[in-house]
């Protein structure tokens, strides 16, 4: 497929590393940040064991965002051995003697092959953010100095993610998560950021204020730290320090003139000759406390947040915020090869840079198209490009024949249905379903969704109306891939109508709809109903911060 050279904003849906490889181009991208899904909260033994045990795949099972040692583990593996790069090389096979065969292998090498790519389409200028926890940061910078080389590795970024919790009976709570920052080169761009000072250090040094509106202020030494001749002179009295002052005549002139000068005074108000001239330093001028690698300000979403949508390990946006703002310039590619909820593409479009980002499930890309329309009115395909959707009949077949799990995900969003949550397999006949408001009697309803994506029959349509009627839904909506038979369509019609004297409106019981229908822009009958999806705030325009400021547009 072409790669993708245009400045457009693109969502893909698929595995990254055959996107990176498909359709990002060498050095195209400014900024990378990954949290790859690794469950860390599982016996951490576990993830050491050899897989071919039986336990072991018992208890490894249970877990859907893990990683195993499987036969395409172990061809992956073999890519990376015989690859050009023998440093990667060597490192993958030292890594898989000293760990053996096990899940934890299984995620360092499914994650090297990445990194290489990641590495790839990094520009020279560029730099890469992996968010990890304790568990596995270790081997990954292993992996991150191999494949970057050590002296492109920058931080080790400490970010407190909760508060202290009681799982201390055998060692200190983990309350933090790690991001690993590496550059790609020497000529990495990388700009200092800035935070609130402690109230404690601003009532300890700047305790000055001359009640000019101008604010308090701190002093601050202007003495040359090294001996220059050519400043060695008297200043209105003042006599200049031992190596001269710090500053020309002509810049004293002007910090004068500004009175950013202080003279010091006896008791009675005259000039202390004998003490020494200090620079105002204001407070309201300074930049901040520069942020260390240490962050302790930026709080965890807990489940009141208003930010949070019900993603388990979304983030919180000042936190992408704070990384996209350092290492990248407005109008700069930033890309998140497992974007999750989208809150590395929020922060980028919130921050006018350009984005790419790639998710594995329908779930992610569908959270992350709902989160951009609901934020900044962006709608898909016409404001930013989707990639690896179904866009015919024969690539939703190619899905449901590839992965019936993610059709059921994908179909379902085509008339704005949230996927049924749980246990693949236990869905109890609900693929999805929506909700809606009947104003009447002031209750929320249900209408149930149901995908078919192969052999259809009449059988269906009464396994949906018994459905109904168990859930206690008010309709229900049989997406097929396949063309509906006419029992089935009669068996649909004799289902009657839901009434809805609110909306002065009756609506099928059960309605069958195809794929290619969908496709072609129809949509089922049904109420108004609320979104799907959690919606994110609506973030202000340019406009309209500029009307709040009263500023002319």
């Amino acid at each position: 497929m072409a790669a993708v050279r245009n400045r457009r904003d693109t969502l893909f849906y698929g595995d990254n590393l055959q996107v990176l490889r498909d359709h990002i181009p060498d050095e195209s991208i400014d900024l990378i940040y990954l949290d790859p899904p690794f469950n860390s909260s599982r016996n951490y033994n576990v993830l050491f064991r050899d897989e071919s045990g039986k336990e072991s795949q018992s208890q490894i099972a249970a877990f859907d965002d893990t990683w195993h040692w499987d036969i395409e583990t172990e061809q992956v593996y073999q890519e990376l051995v015989t690859g050009a790069d023998s440093s990667v090389s060597r490192m993958i096979i030292s890594l898989r003697d000293f760990i053996g065969t096990n899940q934890m292998m299984a995620y360092l090498v499914m994650m090297a092959v990445r990194l290489v790519e990641l590495h790839r389409v990094l520009k020279p200028t560029g730099s890469l953010y992996l968010h990890c926890d304790p568990t596995a940061s270790h081997y990954l910078k292993v992996v991150l100095d191999t494949i970057f080389e050590p002296p492109n590795f920058r931080n080790e970024i400490i970010w407190k993610r909760t508060s202290a919790h009681s799982d201390a009976k055998y060692k200190f709570p983990d309350v933090a998560d790690i991001v690993l920052f590496y550059a790609k080169s020497s000529a990495a761009r990388f700009q200092p950021q800035f935070g609130e000072y402690d109230p404690d250090y601003v009532e300890r040094f700047y305790r000055y204020d001359d009640d000019d509106g101008r604010g308090p202020y701190r002093l601050d030494n202007m003495a040359s730290p090294n001996p220059r001749p050519n400043m060695m002179y008297e200043w209105k009295g003042y006599s200049f320090p031992a190596k001269g002052w710090r500053y020309q005549k002509e810049t004293m002139a002007e910090l004068d003139a500004e009175g950013r000068i202080y003279y010091p005074m006896d008791g009675e108000g005259r000039p202390a000759y004998e003490r020494r001239l200090a620079l105002k330093r204001y407070l309201r001028e300074q930049p901040g406390s520069i942020i260390t690698n240490v962050w302790t300000d930026i709080n965890p979403l807990h489940s009141s947040s208003s930010e949070r949508l019900g993603y388990p390990t979304q983030k919180p946006l000042e936190l992408l915020e704070r990384i996209i703002e350092a290492s990248s310039s407005e109008g700069d590619r930033v890309l998140d090869p497992f974007c999750g909820c989208g809150t590395a593409v929020h922060a980028a479009q919130k921050l006018n840079r350009h984005w790419l980002g790639i998710d594995i499930t329908y779930l992610a890309t569908n959270l992350i198209k709902s989160r951009l329309k609901s934020a900044f009115g962006l709608e898909a395909k016409k404001d930013y490009d989707v990639i690896g959707e179904p866009e015919s009949v024969e690539g939703a077949r190619h899905l449901a024949r590839q992965n019936g799990y993610q059709f059921q995900i994908w179909a379902t969003s085509l008339i704005g249905a949230q996927v049924q949550q749980g246990k693949r397999g236990a869905d109890r006949g609900i693929d999805g379903a929506i909700t809606f408001i009947d104003e009447a009697r002031k209750k929320p309803k249900r209408i149930i969704i149901q995908v078919k994506g192969g052999h259809v029959g009449v059988a269906h349509i009464r396994d949906l109306v018994g459905t109904l009627k168990r859930e206690k839904a008010v309709m229900g909506i049989y997406i097929t891939l396949e063309a509906p038979t006419g029992p089935m369509q009669v068996e649909a019609a004799s289902a009657g109508f839901y009434v809805s004297k609110f909306w002065g409106k009756q609506y099928p019981a059960v309605q069958i709809i195809t794929i290619d229908q969908l496709l072609r822009g129809e949509q089922p009958l049904m109420p108004p109903v609320k979104p799907s999806y959690p919606q994110a705030a609506r973030e202000p325009t340019v406009e309209a911060e500029q009307g709040q400021l009263g500023l002319d547009l």
